[in-house]
């Protein structure tokens, strides 16, 4: 099958899902071998079968409302695990080592962050990626995306995925389409099975019409934006941001475990995360208050160098240690303007005292104690850590609280705080 008829996309999405080796070759040919990504043209997947694809393929992703390449997504991919600088340090060198070859577009925050996700399965639907060619409405794209997420084969450009468009219809999706049940719209319910004539009806009508002011009915239609569209806008992830201070208590290594797990391990310690270099973590967590029905998914960062202005209104907790240079690139330095808009989060020992600028701040920065660490005895479990998942309960019900009165709500998010 040539390539032009596969979505690549959907191919490294595929291949990712069923754990198949993506090389990257001088050429098209199935015996090439692996070739570091400045000297490779082609992308070879060897699920479900060997299939090479131009690496300078432009794919449905946009930045910038510009496609970007398959080398820059794969390259992203590549660097999902490492921290923001490093990743656009990365980039330039690569840059550098591919000259007049080409160039590796340098992806925002929040793009790499999507398309991470997306590749990875977590989300079937990405801002960022356009649909399938006659595919209006998404609905194709989204299906696609699905098989692919299970490993299944990623569907050709053009395929019948739907009921629109031309090409096959997959045999997975002829057996769903036909265990469906045939519904029918107004039209098709009052056509019946012979024609039949309503003029009458409009004749006993017309005194009616008569007496009503003449104005069009429809007038208020295109100010309800209920009425206006019926996709409903994606609600933005909440954002936790952490301090970045080696002297606290939560980092990148040991929040995922504190916050979810209601467990405290120290941050350099065995037991913590093996993420050290993330840049990024996802947590979720149920806000009953909020959507009884789905959990909500966190983004944590330990720093905003990366954010756009209307990040910051997705923003609901700041962890600090007290030290107010954490605030120097934030939209608001001042600590005191700071909490007004964002809660703050103090997470100290239980035997020791808040710092003083923690005092300071007064009731805007909340400040909780976890038992001092002990280190447990050989096979034996720490049962004093018990009064961890209390203090994580509190820390929720305060974030959630103030989402809540923030605005808050199950399909939409705040434009500002």
């Amino acid at each position: 099958m040539a390539f032009a008829e596969q979505d690549p996309l959907l191919l490294l999405r595929q291949s990712i899902a069923s754990g198949g080796a993506i090389v990257p070759t001088a050429s098209s040919d199935d015996a090439a071998g692996e070739v570091p990504l400045s000297q490779a043209t082609h992308l070879k997947f060897l699920t479900p079968s060997h299939f090479s694809i131009p690496i300078d393929t432009q794919t449905r992703f946009t930045s910038n409302d510009t496609p970007v390449d398959l080398r820059s997504i794969y390259f992203a991919w590549l660097k999902r695990e490492v921290a923001i600088p490093e990743y656009n340090t990365s980039v330039s060198q690569l840059n550098e080592e591919l000259g007049e070859k080409g160039q590796v577009r340098m992806l925002a925050f929040v793009e790499r962050l999507d398309l991470i996700t997306w590749l990875e399965g977590a989300s079937e639907e990405c801002e960022y990626i356009k649909p399938l060619a006659g595919d209006k409405d998404g609905a194709t794209s989204n299906a696609a995306a699905a098989l692919a997420s299970k490993g299944a084969a990623a569907p050709a450009i053009g395929a019948k995925l739907g009921r629109s468009g031309k090409g096959t219809l997959d045999p997975r999706l002829a057996v769903i389409y036909n265990s469906e049940r045939k519904m029918g719209d107004r039209n098709s319910v009052l056509r019946g099975i012979k024609p039949t004539d309503f003029s009458h009806i409009r004749k006993l009508a017309a005194p009616f019409m008569s007496k009503k002011p003449q104005q069009a009915p429809t007038s208020s239609i295109p100010n309800n934006p209920t009425l206006a569209t019926h996709k409903k806008p994606r609600r933005p992830d909440p954002i936790i941001l952490l301090s970045p201070s080696a002297s606290s208590l939560l980092r990148m290594t040991n929040i995922k475990s504190f916050l979810e797990n209601g467990q405290y391990v120290p941050p350099n310690s065995l037991s913590a995360s093996s993420s050290t270099g993330a840049s990024m973590l996802h947590i979720n967590r149920l806000m009953k208050d909020i959507d009884p029905n789905r959990p909500m998914r966190f983004v944590l960062v330990e720093g905003p160098e990366q954010f756009k202005p209307e990040y910051w209104s997705r923003v609901v907790a700041v962890f600090t240690t007290g030290q107010s240079w954490q605030f120097k690139n934030y939209k608001w330095s001042n600590p005191s303007e700071l909490f007004r808009h964002i809660p703050g989060i103090y997470v100290g020992w239980r035997t020791d005292k808040p710092p003083e600028a923690i005092r300071n701040w007064g009731h805007r920065v909340m400040s909780v104690g976890i038992d001092p660490w002990k280190e447990p005895v050989q096979n034996s479990i720490d049962s004093s850590r018990w009064r961890d998942r209390e203090v994580v309960e509190q820390i929720w019900k305060a974030i959630e609280g103030n989402m809540r009165s923030k605005g808050w709500r199950r399909d939409q998010a705040p434009t500002s705080i």
